[in-house]
């Protein structure tokens, strides 16, 4: 198993997973205990652990790197740079390497590759801007997420390592691809260099090959530097030509003749992507023949096939050999042209140290011939005399003759009375605030809100952490009062059943509460267990997410059914009872009444529950069984209250005298 997979770094990121591994270093999704979230630590593999030029360099720009923010960059969260690891925790992402995605596809749809094109540029835009170089572009290094946004990696790794020019060899092969000329001869690179590479992932995006393509490194760095790749409409001729210009003018072998600036080629590709028609001269010479190299002059047929085509009549062991020795002559040439040029132009030069105290040291390193000349270690510590960021000490002394490159060391005053803020992020208010207050600062807590970070835990200070400040500076504490308030529209779940109103609710993060409602008859019509209401309702457009919402369910209907009594009632039976039936089963059991005429009888508050009701009302004289008086017909959907049919008066007497008839006559009373 990994050496780190299980373990914790520095007590906050819980290795869980390898997820990547690169030439220099071993990617791993780790959980970040402080900020509550995945994150991606890339740590240095152990070979580099002891290169003092790598880490010397991450040390001193990795706080540029974490500067870059950028929708079309990963976010870098923090470094380490202790004695035994060195890592960086960034942004986790998931998706795929461009790479990836161009070996699922092949060639691209050439809308596509401008889209992931136009992203890639203004990552770089930004880095540019920066002052930061990338000098690994290539699609390796670029992730491509499931809504096609593109993310670039990867900053800083390849900057560190600039300095680090040894020889090009197969273990350099993933990138040699996508290097520039200049790179590959070992020269100083800037934004131009990420420009090329930029374009040789376009030429790989829109015909679905490299550009150059061999069986070594070398073979691939000697046509960086010599060849000219086929022109991409002659591999897929649906590639419009201002397509191909622009690719091509990204791919020039002179820097000077390049775009010089991303913007410079985001202007091209936006004209482009706004009218597909557009040519814009940029027309080159592409020589589809090989090259060679005869006594240092480029010629136009290469070696090999000469020496194929003159020895095609002898053993097979001839041209073997030759394509060795063709090999080796190459790999030859390649290494003269990175390194001679170095050891002509200084390797052995001295120049005289200059004095550096008292001088600021953000200014050394703006000087681009300090930085041509010198490789600088900084040291920081309290001084007396000097300001803050003045050099007060230099390692090596003023007129000393040094070698070209060599490295000095310079100590940087943090000033008299000054002191870094201590890291308290993540920490409870309390605890920050014991923290920092027993380190001599005073504090003042300002609340703010956080998607990230938990409710009570500081999001950030102000000076922030780490920064050198006064000792008794005064520091702001911002804690965390938990998500924002998110403002969501009502949906409208009237109709819906109960279940599947309270499901849309609960989905869009309402909280739900169900009331019963029994409708009038003149309300607009909907079943039993249906949503006939809502509160809120849907015209309320900025509720605050996870507010509640209250559904009223449909229970029936309620009316008050009147039924009008002959007024002679009374007069021929002295006490009767009346009362409500539907569809056969008594539904309202009958009053009894007495000792008054009444010319009607109301059932208050009768509720219905059936679309259509068809009601009777029926009477029963002095506790006989009950006859028919009134047929009633109830339409909740048409909101028409009552439809009655009455029995007349003399029915009503006919059929109770019958009764006591036939009672009479059998011995039986009902």
């Amino acid at each position: 198993m990994d050496k780190y997979v299980g373990k914790r770094l520095d007590g906050r990121y819980e290795i869980q997973e390898i997820i990547g591994v690169g030439g220099m270093a071993v990617v791993y999704k780790a959980f970040d205990n402080q900020e509550n979230r995945i994150v991606a630590v890339k740590i240095l593999k152990d070979e580099f652990t002891s290169n003092q030029e790598f880490i010397r360099r991450f040390k001193n720009e990795s706080k540029a790197i974490a500067m870059l923010s950028h929708q079309n960059i990963v976010k870098v969260y923090d470094v380490s740079f202790g004695d035994l690891i060195q890592y960086i925790v960034m942004e986790y992402i998931e998706g795929i390497t461009l790479k990836e995605f161009i070996e699922r596809q092949g060639s691209l749809r050439w809308k596509d590759a401008v889209h992931f094109t136009i992203q890639i540029l203004r990552g770089l835009q930004h880095a540019h801007d920066k002052g930061i170089v990338h000098r690994d572009v290539k699609p390796q290094n670029i992730m491509v997420l499931a809504d096609g946004t593109i993310k670039v990696t990867d900053f800083g790794i390849a900057r560190f390592t600039r300095s680090d020019q040894r020889t090009i060899t197969d273990k350099a092969i993933g990138s040699v691809h996508y290097i520039s000329p200049e790179q590959a001869k070992g020269e100083k690179t800037d934004e131009k260099s990420d420009i090329y590479s930029v374009g040789v992932m376009l030429y790989e995006m829109i015909t679905g090959q490299m550009p150059f393509q061999a069986d070594s490194a070398v073979s691939v760095a000697i046509m960086q530097l010599q060849r000219e790749p086929k022109s991409p409409t002659e591999i897929n001729g649906s590639i419009p030509e201002g397509l191909e210009q622009i690719t091509m003018h990204a791919m020039q072998k002179t820097p000077e003749r390049r775009y010089q600036s991303s913007a410079e080629m985001l202007c091209d590709l936006d004209a482009f992507r706004k009218d597909p028609a557009i040519t814009f001269g940029y027309n080159y010479f592409v020589d589809d023949s090989p090259t060679r190299f005869v006594g240092g002059v480029v010629d136009n047929e290469p070696v090999a096939e000469i020496e194929e085509e003159e020895e095609k009549e002898k053993s097979s062991i001839i041209p073997i050999l030759t394509g060795v020795a063709v090999t080796l002559v190459l790999a030859l040439i390649v290494l003269g042209i990175i390194f001679i040029p170095k050891f002509l132009n200084g390797s052995t030069a001295e120049i005289a140290c200059p004095d550096f105290v008292g001088k600021k040291y953000e200014e050394i390193l703006d000087n681009d011939e300090y930085v041509a000349n010198f490789k600088f270690d900084d040291e920081w510590d309290h001084n007396d005399e000097y300001d803050f960021g003045y050099i007060y000490e230099q390692s090596e002394k003023q007129g000393e003759m040094l070698k070209k490159g060599a490295n000095i060391t310079l100590y940087i005053s943090m000033g008299e009375n000054t002191k870094k803020v201590p890291d308290v992020y993540g920490k409870s208010e309390s605890a920050a605030k014991t923290e920092l207050e027993a380190n001599g600062f005073t504090t003042t807590i300002v609340e703010m809100q956080s998607e990230d970070v938990e409710k009570g835990l500081v999001v950030k200070t102000e000076p922030q952490r780490t920064q050198v400040v006064e000792k008794n500076a005064k520091i702001t504490i911002y804690v965390s009062t938990g998500m924002p308030e998110k403002k969501v529209a009502v949906p409208d779940v009237t109709g819906m059943s109960e279940d599947a109103a309270k499901k849309k609710l609960e989905e869009e993060k309402f909280t739900v509460k169900v009331e019963s409602i029994q409708l009038g008859v003149n309300d607009k019509y909907y079943p039993v267990g249906i949503v006939a209401k809502q509160s809120p309702d849907n015209s309320v457009k900025d509720a605050l997410e996870g507010s509640e919402v209250t559904i009223y369910v449909c229970q029936g209907y309620k009316t008050n059914i009147e039924v009008t009594l002959p007024e002679d009632l009374n007069e021929t039976w002295g006490t009767y009872s009346i009362s409500l039936w539907e569809n056969g089963t008594m539904v309202h059991k009958g009053d009894t009444i007495e000792g008054m005429a009444m010319t009607s009888y109301t059932f208050k508050d009768f509720v219905t529950k059936s679309e259509k009701a068809e009601l009777t009302v029926k009477v029963s004289v002095d506790g006989s069984k009950w006859f028919n008086y009134c047929g009633i017909t109830v339409n909740n959907k048409n909101g028409k209250q009552t439809e009655q049919k009455y029995t007349e008066y003399k029915d009503l007497v006919s059929q109770y005298k019958n009764n006591q008839s036939s009672s009479q006559s059998s011995g039986v009373t009902e």
